[in-house]
């Protein structure tokens, strides 16, 4: 029987894996892909898809069609756990078990629900993303009867590019604009450099989002925000932003993990216990150093991936992954408007949002399905603009 290549996940870290499918078809190997749904979306253009700027087609990969295409097989699920001893995932609900050879996990993250209550009508999460096409409809819906409230919680990336967003949203496009209220904890943005906290904040302040600093949010419940210090805050429609975790899948089944849960990886991007499981992206945690979760690894590792599970069903040497240098940081703040970030320069305004645009949809447009035909010719040099950014 022909050794197996199953990937759990579609994600950024997968793309190039995806792309040439047809090397490991070709060469008599079986390649298998689960993935919840038919669809991959950027998350990069997440919170540009709640604000307008793009429709759901211009942010997500035809994985399934990509997959068929080259040969592969398709499986709508989620995997569940991962049996590393009889090479075995299994899959969540019809409790079916996939067979492997060689396993590569691109499982994504989810934001954590630690402080949701039981309650928790109009709560959306970034992740997965078609929740902001959910929370996208309901915004219109209520704001076209009514002044609404609006909270996001956190006050990383992802909170302050929904915040914008959804002022972009109802600019002129509903009856009543909402109310909107970031949850920054004690101190917004903490952790970023100064200047970029600076512009950020004048730029949502010149929205109209208040910026509320007064303690982090110890629980949602009942359209309500409870803080720390005892203060409350009603809200109609409720965003928790608090930054995501790895899938749960690795410590559920025992595989060795990092203190975050993800799959514990060496230099080769393979898991320090199974040497024929291997990961990227979000999912990971990379032992030699630990990397923020942005989505600039995963296309960083694309290639050094692809490669390791070739040589790895192939019997050959392994390429160590280097993460790099410093990446771009570029935040959609809505509006045409965006922050900056890269060694000493940083700076807002229109320009800065349009770099983030052209990045975004020159990446977005090397690994859709339009260019199928084109995208068999992948190689190193089709994503080294993508190796310079995508925070």
């Amino acid at each position: 029987m022909k050794k197996q290549l199953l990937l759990i996940g579609g994600g950024h870290a997968h793309m190039v894996t995806l792309t040439k499918l047809h090397t490991f078809i070709d060469k008599g190997f079986g390649v298998t892909v689960i993935q919840p749904s038919e669809y991959h979306y950027y998350s990069g253009m997440g919170p540009g898809m709640l604000g307008g700027t793009y429709k759901p087609d211009d942010i997500r990969f035809a994985t399934r069609r990509i997959v068929e295409a080259r040969g592969g097989r398709f499986i709508l699920g989620k995997a569940y756990s991962i049996d590393p001893l009889k090479q075995l995932v299994c899959l969540e609900g019809s409790g079916e078990e996939i067979p492997y050879d060689v396993l590569s996990c691109n499982a994504g993250s989810h934001v954590p629900r630690d402080i949701l209550g039981e309650q928790t009508a109009n709560v959306f999460t970034s992740k997965p993303i078609e929740e902001l096409l959910a929370a996208r409809e309901k915004i219109l819906a209520l704001c076209a009867q009514r002044t609404v409230a609006i909270g996001v919680v956190g006050s990383g990336p992802s909170s302050i590019e929904i915040a914008g967003n959804i002022h972009q949203l109802c600019r002129g496009h509903v009856a009543y604009m909402p109310n909107i209220q970031l949850f920054g904890g004690r101190s917004f943005m903490s952790g970023k450099p100064e200047r970029v906290r600076r512009l950020a904040r004048k730029i949502l302040e010149r929205k109209g989002i208040e910026i509320i600093e007064s303690g982090y949010v110890q629980k949602i419940e009942n359209e309500n925000i409870f803080l720390e210090n005892g203060a409350s805050y009603q809200a109609d429609i409720i965003f928790p932003a608090v930054g995501v975790r790895p899938s749960q899948i690795f410590a559920r089944s025992g595989l060795p993990v990092g203190p975050d849960g993800g799959l514990r990886v060496n230099e080769f991007l393979q898991s320090t216990g199974y040497t024929n499981v291997f990961g990227g992206g979000d999912c990971i945690y990379f032992e030699s150093e630990p990397l923020d979760k942005v989505g600039v690894y995963a296309v960083r590792q694309n290639p050094v991936l692809y490669q390791n599970l070739l040589n790895s069903l192939e019997g050959g040497p392994l390429e160590k992954f280097s993460p790099g240098g410093k990446y771009l940081l570029i935040y959609n703040l809505g509006d045409g408007e965006g922050v900056l970030s890269k060694w000493s320069i940083t700076f807002s305004g229109k320009v800065a949002f349009f770099i983030k645009d052209q990045i975004d949809r020159k990446f977005i447009r090397t690994f859709q399905e339009t260019r199928l035909s084109t995208l068999a010719r992948v190689s190193l040099v089709d994503i080294a603009f993508a190796k310079q950014a995508f925070p």
